[in-house]
């Protein structure tokens, strides 16, 4: 009896001690959330050291204006001009205007990072930031995976073209590309944002990344980890493997062509298109295809660096200011101007 009543007594007082160190624990998550709703986090790039801000404000002054300086010429030329109101201008139009609000979103606040050091961020500034950021990158996968379609139509069934790539097809694949960008980009938002941040709310990047913000993370992130690869499948890596699928076909027709001169024409209208696909979902594959255990802040950073402003400002050199057909349309522009 008294052994009886005694183990009573044991299993009695280990349940309330574990009881009051979980209210313990789930008062130090709650109260940190809290710090964390009100605090916000902190975009830190603790390692870079500038003895000079104003002589280093100069060259991230001049990329930040000449980021969006190549796509807005691109989208007025192919608005203006009579001769670039075809398919394929009206997607690189729409592809240089999400690239327009996909810079908007990330280098004026990395700007700001740059010159102050150490920049607060309101916790939904920081989820808007992400979700705006994936919402528009994953518009843009959509969209190059749609300019593949019009690249393989073109190449591939010349004589129908005009019957398939109708205006009507057009705007429905820009709208698809647009709802399914933003609404799996409000989804893997969401099932970051849920996750408890009760340790450190520095973020060690340039902006509110997906690896750096789910590095964060203090409870188990294996779902969320789970549900981030298969969004990114269905961002990055379905629609790169429909481009080399159509690109197989699109170099399969320009061998088939006789002529030099048509089989030259034929790859420098999609060789751009290529290129820019490669890269962009290179990149981004790289970063958001991966475990979490593979997480390297410092390597991150710099292609991080790589796909929001270097690669922007190329795009509008590989895609158009080098097409005869644009560089005639703007000095069109300009004669009519002067």
């Amino acid at each position: 009896m008294f052994l009886t009543n005694s183990l009573e007594s044991y299993y009695l007082g280990s349940g309330k001690l574990c009881f009051q160190v979980r209210a313990i624990c789930f008062l130090q998550l709650s109260l940190s959330m809290v710090s964390l709703f009100f605090s916000g986090f902190t975009i830190a790039d603790g390692n870079r050291k500038t003895p000079n801000k104003a002589a280093s404000q100069v060259p991230y002054s001049n990329t930040d204006l000449a980021l969006p300086a190549g796509h807005t010429t691109i989208v007025l030329i192919t608005l203006i001009d009579t001769c670039l109101q075809t398919p394929m201008y009206f997607f690189l139009r729409n592809l240089s205007a999400i690239e327009i609000c996909y810079i908007l979103v990330i280098v004026p606040n990395m700007l700001a990072n740059f010159l102050s050091r150490n920049q607060r961020m309101p916790l939904l500034g920081c989820a808007l930031q992400m979700h705006l950021f994936i919402a528009l990158g994953g518009a843009e996968c959509f969209l190059l995976a749609a300019m593949a379609y019009d690249r393989f139509v073109a190449i591939c069934n010349p004589l129908r073209y005009t019957l398939i790539i109708t205006r009507a097809l057009c705007l429905q694949m820009l709208a698809l590309a647009c709802i399914s960008g933003f609404t799996l980009s409000l989804t893997l938002t969401t099932l970051i944002f849920l996750l408890p941040f009760c340790h450190s709310h520095v973020i060690n990047h340039f902006f509110c990344d997906i690896p750096a913000v789910l590095f964060l993370a203090c409870s188990d992130t294996q779902a969320n980890e789970i549900a981030v690869f298969l969004v990114c499948m269905l961002i990055l890596l379905i629609p790169f493997l429909l481009i080399l699928f159509s690109y197989g076909f699109i170099i399969a027709a320009i061998l088939r062509i006789h002529s030099a001169e048509g089989r030259s024409k034929a790859f420098s209208t999609c060789a751009g298109h290529l290129l820019v696909s490669v890269m962009h979902y290179g990149c981004a594959i790289f970063i958001y295809i991966r475990p979490k255990s593979c997480y390297t802040p410092e390597q991150d950073k710099i292609v991080s660096l790589i796909y929001t402003n270097i690669t922007p400002m190329l795009y509008p050199m590989i895609y158009s200011l080098r097409n005869k057909e644009v560089k005639g349309a703007l000095r069109r522009l300009l004669v009519n101007h002067n």
